[in-house]
């Protein structure tokens, strides 16, 4: 039996990761460690619950004002006992946060293998996003296998010098968590509507948290918000404002007074995506709404100058930054113009069909022997 430590500390990590820890638990040949940074607590923490996991190891790392120093040095320094209490056969990390470049690290100061959940990902540009790029570039150069969503995140990985023995195209797990829960959680009417109660009007879905928006960027995303909103009186704008004072003081100050923008807490994974599955289109900087949209049909308008979902591109996705004359453009084209709405939200999504955790728990098992 072959120990595979599972080491993530944020959301987006542990919606990806759930059902790689799922297919772990499932194999006879391989026997999960879960272990959480707790990066992020209370939104890590909804799913767990959401997918019935239960950490054997949780470090409670996060502190109030946390800088990326701090978080860095404490995820290294409470990893490397539990590394040695272990002694997994493989680390399994994911994507791009702070806790992925900590434990890939960690991981090869013990000599244990890596493997890199969602590899291969690319602006080119490492001040973009910030910390991520960076975070993943460093990841790619200390792990064993790389998991590649899609064949073009591959060629990216052989063009740095990975060998093509180490490199697998396997989807990406995001859509087998969103697949999960839109059949096994939203096919019950009563969670839906619990989850879309506050809005009864048509509405456009908004999220916004990254860090290199912080001050203009934000200022002038919330000026094209209250703007659309004041052009379309008969529609909503539904914004789960993320918790980050840098976040919450612009959107409170200029979009709080707006009677049809809904400014709402954080939702949990299952009520989010009820609502963008009940959303007309959305305005986004995150990585995961990029890549989970397509499979609900969802145009997506995402608020970043660069992006390292590539592929999204292709499947109803368009890069619009943080320009405010931009993002109303884009927004008005999509409210009037039906035929190209109806071009971005019929593309098919190039991340895979369901099948990825399974796929990279194969991958792992078969070379482990």
């Amino acid at each position: 039996m072959k120990k595979i430590m599972v080491i993530f500390g944020t959301r987006p990590e542990a919606i990806k990761m759930a059902p790689l820890i799922h297919a772990l638990q499932a194999h006879p040949d391989l026997q999960p460690i879960v272990c959480v940074t707790a990066q992020h607590r209370q939104m890590l923490d909804q799913i767990l619950t959401l997918f019935n996991i239960k950490p054997d190891v949780d470090l409670d790392l996060m502190r109030p004002n946390q800088n990326l120093a701090e978080l860095s040095s404490r995820v290294l320094d409470k990893l490397s006992p539990i590394i040695a209490e272990y002694q997994p056969d493989a680390i399994l990390v994911q994507g791009d946060t702070t806790t992925t470049f900590c434990a890939a690290l960690a991981a090869f100061y013990h000599n244990i293998p890596v493997g890199h959940v969602e590899a291969g990902l690319r602006t080119g540009d490492i001040q973009s996003p910030f910390p991520e790029e960076m975070n993943r570039v460093l990841t790619t150069k200390l792990a064993r296998w790389h998991f590649a969503p899609t064949s073009y995140n591959r060629e990216t990985l052989l063009a740095e010098g990975i060998n093509e023995e180490v490199v697998f195209v396997t989807g990406n797990p995001v859509i087998d968590a969103l697949l999960w829960v839109k059949h096994n959680i939203l096919a019950n009417s009563v969670a839906k509507q619990v989850a879309t109660a506050t809005v009864s009007r048509p509405y456009i879905l908004v999220t916004g948290h990254r860090r290199e928006s912080f001050g203009s960027g934000f200022e002038s995303i919330c000026q094209a918000l209250k703007q659309i909103a004041l052009n379309h009186p008969e529609i909503d704008i539904v914004y789960p404002v993320h918790l980050n004072p840098s976040v919450q003081e612009p959107v409170s100050r200029i979009l709080a007074s707006v009677s049809n923008v809904q400014l709402i807490a954080p939702q949990d994974y299952t009520a989010f995506i009820a609502l963008m599955d009940k959303s007309l289109f959305i305005l986004t900087d995150s990585g995961g709404v990029q890549e989970e949209a397509p499979s609900l049909g969802k145009p997506v308008l995402v608020m970043r100058d660069k992006t390292e979902r590539v592929e999204a591109l292709k499947a109803g996705v368009k890069l619009v930054g943080t320009d405010t004359h931009k993002i109303v453009t884009e927004s008005e084209r999509l409210l009037t113009d039906p035929d190209y709405f109806n071009s971005m939200a019929e593309a098919i999504n190039p991340y895979g069909d369901g099948t990825s955790a399974i796929n990279i728990v194969e991958i792992l098992a078969n070379t482990l022997k």
